[in-house]
């Protein structure tokens, strides 16, 4: 096989029943957690729950599990620069007078 083909891979469908159905139980646990109150951890819960069903949908279904280690550290320092930028508003508002 030559350097420019493309290696393909095929990812069962039971895979991706699997992350649809994790996908499920998160949106119902982000539901119920929503009706708890928990004070200020509520949007952090809220965080956590959506970065981890946005990871699952990264690397199943937009198929980043499989690519290259220079695609996924790009898509980690953009994702770095994005959080560095909200986290500087963030500062910028938690500040103000």
């Amino acid at each position: 096989m030559s350097e420019n083909q493309e290696h393909a891979h095929i990812v069962p469908y039971r895979t991706f029943f699997l992350v649809w159905v994790a996908l499920l139980a998160l949106t119902a646990i982000t539901v119920a957690v929503a009706q708890v109150n928990l004070g200020p951890l509520n949007v952090w819960a809220a965080l956590g729950i959506a970065t981890v069903k946005s990871t699952l949908v990264v690397a199943y279904f937009m198929h980043m599990k499989y690519e290259a280690r220079l695609f996924k550290l790009a898509l980690l320092a953009a994702l770095a620069i994005l959080a560095i930028f909200i986290g500087m508003t963030f500062l910028d508002v938690l500040y103000r007078s």
